[in-house]
């Protein structure tokens, strides 16, 4: 028994050092050619730097053998905040027991060092109709002193067929707060146009109202009729009614937001337009693929899109297309702080978060400059003629 406690005290102080050693890892970027952004060499946040005392019981009269009690098995998709001077990112941490939840990390520079909060996110449930599952939150700063948390909602399908145990319905819930500790339940969106996910407010009034993107469905996974990025307007966030709501961004046959697409982080606001970070899916004989995409929007009508490159703006690479559900890039949250730096926070194969820094210029200049989709291959390459013709000319 003796030589059992000292294994654990043991595996303690070697789990420790291996935790601290993950926290203190220095970052370095990667060389990428492309001039838009980069990226960097190892992942910002994973299930690894879920904290111990998250993970084990650490006192030895309960836990002799030094095992871990409750394991977690991906940390992703995270809203992001500049917030006291540090980068700070809401994740979506997911346990072995299949359950989402939000957690807090920060870090003193946002490529590096990030460390989550001594506990996590406790989020009140709506009376009566308690979240099963929740997930993807984008953290927003808005104009009326409030920073709001719209997430996805997940509960069972109450009309599934006896013994569908998977069928699910998603919404989009809200929360807000003054402190990213304490947090207010708002009622769950109120839409029309089917179920909600990959919901997002925008950062300031329209007209005196909340203006709110939208990812309508039909179902849970399939999109059917609807999909697209819409836009619509709540009057009161304490009764989240969405009016006027309509599609800005539709799928595209042959581009990559075929299957379906919706808004990632709230938009930037530039002195060209309001810039917008989002997800494209298509399907592949491997199985789904998402990548991300830009656009931008009009600074007075947040309704028209002024400029949209064409194909994706970032896809997985390497480590990145491996994971529980590979293949997939995905982001939620990105933060831009006084120098006009912009910290791209996403996830990979939703499974761990990396980031990518940018800046304002830089990524105005890729939307405002690159080429549309032609949505033909003989308009691409007509494209492609064009460059070339430019800089024989120059």
């Amino acid at each position: 028994m003796l030589t059992d406690k000292l294994n654990t005290i043991a595996n303690y102080d070697n789990l420790l050092k291996a935790y601290t050693d993950l926290i203190q890892l220095k970052n370095e970027p990667t060389v990428n050619g492309n001039g838009i952004y980069v990226r960097y060499k190892n992942p910002v946040v994973t299930n690894k730097h879920v904290p111990l005392h998250w993970r084990f019981d650490l006192n030895p009269a309960t836990n002799p053998l030094g095992l871990e009690r409750i394991g977690y098995n991906a940390a992703f998709n995270a809203g992001a905040l500049l917030w006291n001077g540090k980068y700070v990112l809401c994740l979506r941490v997911e346990g072995n027991d299949r359950k989402s939840f939000f957690a807090m990390a920060e870090s003193p520079n946002g490529i590096d060092q990030f460390e989550f909060w001594d506990k996590p996110c406790v989020i009140p449930q709506i009376l009566g109709n308690p979240d099963t599952n929740v997930y993807d939150m984008r953290l927003v700063a808005h104009e009326d002193g409030w920073i709001y948390g719209i997430f996805c909602t997940e509960r069972k399908d109450p009309n599934a067929p006896a013994g569908d145990t998977s069928a699910a319905v998603a919404n989009a819930g809200i929360v807000r707060t003054k402190d990213l500790i304490h947090f207010e339940r708002l009622p769950d969106l109120i839409s029309n146009t089917g179920q909600q996910r990959n919901v997002v407010l925008h950062p300031e009034f329209i007209n005196g109202k909340y203006a709110i993107y939208t990812r309508p469905q039909d179902g849970f996974i399939d999109v059917g009729s609807g999909g697209g990025i819409g836009l619509g307007y709540i009057d009161d966030m304490l009764n989240p009614v969405v009016q006027d709501e309509k599609i800005i961004y539709g799928k595209n046959y042959h581009t990559v937001y075929e299957l379906k697409n919706g808004l990632g982080p709230a938009p930037i606001k530039t002195s060209k337009g309001w810039l917008h970070l989002a997800h494209g899916v298509r399907n592949t004989a491997a199985g789904l693929r998402y990548t991300l995409y830009m656009f931008m929007t009009d600074l007075n009508d947040i309704s028209k899109v002024i400029h949209k490159p064409a194909g994706h703006f970032m896809a997985p690479e390497n480590e990145e297309r491996v994971g529980d559900v590979s293949n997939v890039l995905f982001s939620n949250g990105w933060i831009t702080d006084e120098e006009g730096t912009v910290y791209i926070y996403y996830a990979s194969s939703d499974t761990r978060m990396h980031v990518a820094v940018s800046s304002i210029e830089r990524l105005v200049d890729y939307v405002c400059h690159s080429p549309e989709d032609q949505l033909y291959s003989y308009g691409s390459v007509q494209t492609i003629l064009e460059l070339i013709t430019k800089n024989e000319n120059r």
